[in-house]
């Protein structure tokens, strides 16, 4: 019976491979930074001055805040400010925040528009091609201002390949536009749509962008979407 007893010990203490036991440590360890950066999301987000806006939901900003602490790490970001952009929300809810990082307060709260083809009253369709006339999700870096078409406008370089990373090339940038406004929600019962840039409303477009340029974070969400950025940004 003893023996029986020291086998099976014997046989647990020298069935798992250095490999194995490798990989089991990495796994836990990976599972404690994601404990520990969801207890910090948790808490950032409890704090956060909402400075009479409402706030962003929990995933969506814990996505974002994901994509700042990434881009901040890699030496990508000369604001530490996040703009995030939920597009599983209504094109009627103002989805769009400004939230100054370094003293966790929100700035701004705005209507913004998606692609014409992105879908309707609501973005469910996205493109990373050319004239597809569709938003693209994802991680962010603000460049420059320039005067365009549509006045002030704000360029954009993704950073996600594959899935945002032709933004400058198609041209997708922010800027004011007269169908992003109550009125035209209320005269249309959604608001309007752009060739695939994230539209402000004119009254807001300026100072907006304004603060946001030149290599701030701007993180655009959607649950099909959830990416490992770590892993993203690695690529």
């Amino acid at each position: 019976m003893v023996y029986r007893i020291s086998a099976v010990i014997i046989f647990f203490l020298t069935s798992f491979s250095p490999i194995e036991k490798s990989t089991e440590k990495k796994v836990l360890a990976s599972n404690s930074k994601t404990a520990t950066f969801e207890t910090e999301a948790a808490t950032i987000y409890s704090s956060l001055n909402a400075n009479h806006f409402s706030l962003p939901g929990m995933e969506s900003f814990a996505q974002g805040l994901q994509a700042f602490y990434e881009l901040k790490a890699s030496g990508a970001l000369k604001k530490d400010i996040l703009t995030l952009i939920d597009f599983s929300k209504s094109s009627n809810t103002k989805r769009l925040w400004v939230i100054d990082m370094a003293t966790n307060t929100i700035l701004y709260q705005s209507l913004v528009a998606h692609g014409r083809n992105s879908g309707d009253e609501f973005a469910n369709a996205f493109s990373n091609a050319a004239e597809s006339y569709k938003s693209s999700l994802g991680l962010y870096v603000t460049g420059e201002i320039y005067n365009g078409k549509h006045g002030a406008s704000l360029k954009l370089d993704g950073m996600e390949k594959g899935v945002n990373s032709s933004a400058r090339a198609r041209g997708v940038v922010m800027h004011a536009a007269d169908y992003v406004s109550e009125s035209f929600i209320k005269n249309n019962h959604r608001l309007g749509r752009s060739q695939g840039c994230p539209a402000l409303p004119a009254e807001l477009n300026d100072e907006i962008i304004n603060v946001i340029k030149n290599k701030s974070c701007l993180y655009i969400y959607h649950p099909s979407h959830v990416r490992n950025l770590a892993k993203v940004l690695a690529s």
